[in-house]
């Protein structure tokens, strides 16, 4: 059975600083490209960043670049969401995601987290 988690949210201040982390179980999250993705109250799920399986590739949502950065380290089997100068418009419960796909604008995903709360104060 896979089993995607994702950890690290929180509540924060207007400025800064998160990182969220996924894994993954049932799976070997380094030959999956993983995505980003969050709900705000009211509004639909949408798409932050996604990484393709190597790292090599990269792509986010115009509203967090420059602020938040993608990683993962594949002998960890970890995926990572760097988030800095957050803002109050952050605010959302953040789902980590893997497919079995080499393409990071693909917003197609087979296998979900429930999602980690982040909370930014302003």
């Amino acid at each position: 059975q896979v089993q995607v988690a994702e950890s690290g949210g929180g509540l924060v201040q207007s400025g800064g600083s998160l990182r969220l982390s996924c894994a993954a179980s049932g799976l070997t999250l380094s030959r999956y490209t993983v995505g980003w993705f969050r709900q705000a109250p009211g509004k639909e799920r949408e798409f932050v960043a996604a990484i393709n399986w190597s790292g090599s590739v990269s792509e986010y949502e115009d509203s967090v670049k420059g602020r938040f950065t993608i990683s993962r380290d594949n002998a960890k089997n970890m995926v990572y969401l760097q988030m800095n100068g957050l803002k109050p418009e952050d605010t959302a419960v953040y789902y980590c995601a893997a497919k079995y796909s080499s393409s990071v604008t693909s917003r197609a995903y087979d296998y979900w987290g429930q999602g980690t709360q982040v909370t930014v104060s302003s």
